[in-house]
């Protein structure tokens, strides 16, 4: 025990061999005692935090051999405070950490981000992944608000704090930027600048400064991933509606018409309409058919003279042509007429122009 205290004592360089994970991490030796003109040496990408007697003395950044200066002379200091259990007054601490940027640190959402579409108001579940750099700045700023007492304090830590401060304003940030769900992956860039923006003030009081922060992918949770196909299926099916010249309640229609004639005996049982609902498809399905066929057989004279006195002008009468024919084209490739039945009808429009 006795050997073990002087032999300590009688340490002259110290260097520090931390971990690749370590990024700040306190160095001690026999209760931090240390005798008068040790060295210190720091390697490349290292730096060192020195107390003596619970002050800091010393910061060094710059790689090259240090004295250390004390008042613990070697076996003097020993052998007078052998009735003191081999403790001395005289106490130094020295906090090894990381100068060097690390770079490339990967980090991923743990949980999605939430946040409403501008666009669709919809309720967005965001996850993404990328990387980030970050350097220490202020070691001394650093220690104090972040190390604190831990004798050691890894990058993964770090990750975890760096997570912890972006992500948590990310949701506001997406609302407030005015992204749509089809916005974000696009704009990536954009979004991971905007957030080291904000962050960059918070992060250099804290000590250190984040130089680089990236999002290299975006995704959606399962239930938004089914939300945004509907949206999409409903924008391709109204596109479709106006290429027919239809509109897309029109084109929704048409789809509902079909399902049920593709059921045995057209019946509505199959397609899972209940009775009011079929009621009311029925009456939207006359009040189309009107609006598209009416007036494509010749009427009877009389109901002809009869819907006149009524002031009632013809259904024929009343639209265009070639509107009438593109509604004919849309039942056609729809399944609801033949091709043969749409042949004999535009002959029927043309041959009255």
């Amino acid at each position: 025990m006795v050997w073990g205290a002087i032999k300590n004592q009688l340490r002259s360089v110290i260097e520090w061999e931390g971990a690749e994970n370590s990024l700040f991490e306190n160095w001690s030796t026999n209760a931090d005692e240390i005798k008068n003109a040790s060295k210190l040496i720091l390697k490349p990408g290292q730096g060192c935090i020195f107390l003596y007697q619970g002050k800091m003395e010393a910061v060094w950044t710059e790689p090259k051999l240090y004295e250390l200066k004390t008042d613990n002379i070697p076996f003097w200091t020993t052998v007078s405070k052998f009735m003191q259990a081999f403790q001395s007054e005289h106490k130094v601490g020295i906090y090894f950490f990381r100068t060097a940027e690390m770079a490339n640190i990967k980090w991923g959402t743990p949980n999605p981000i939430s946040y409403e579409d501008p666009k669709f108001k919809l309720q967005v579940k965001l996850k993404c992944h990328g990387t980030f750099s970050a350097k220490i700045l202020e070691p001394a700023a650093f220690m104090a608000n972040i190390v604190m007492s831990r004798a050691k304090y890894t990058t993964e830590e770090f990750k975890e704090l760096i997570l912890g401060r972006v992500l948590a304003p990310m949701g506001d940030f997406l609302a407030e930027s005015q992204f749509s769900y089809s916005e974000v992956d696009k704009n990536r860039n954009e979004i991971a600048s905007g957030l080291k923006a904000s962050m960059d003030e918070i992060f250099a009081k804290l000590g250190f400064a984040m130089t680089d922060f990236r999002i290299n992918g975006t995704g959606f949770d399962e239930k938004t991933e089914k939300a945004i196909e509907a949206i999409n299926s409903a924008h391709v099916d109204a596109q479709v509606a106006a290429a027919r010249g239809m509109t897309y309640f029109q084109e929704q229609q048409l789809k509902i018409m079909q399902t049920a004639a593709a059921n045995e005996g057209g019946g509505m049982v199959g397609t899972g309409v209940g009775l009011g609902a079929g009621v009311a498809l029925g009456q939207n399905m006359a009040s189309t058919f009107a609006g598209m066929m009416g007036g494509m057989q010749a009427q009877p004279p009389q109901q002809g003279q009869a819907n006149q006195q009524a002031g009632a002008a013809p259904v024929a009468a009343a639209e265009d042509p070639v509107a009438r024919l593109q509604k004919l084209k849309g039942l056609m490739d729809s399944g609801i007429i033949s091709k043969e039945e749409f042949e004999e009808k535009k002959k029927e429009i043309l041959s009255k122009i």
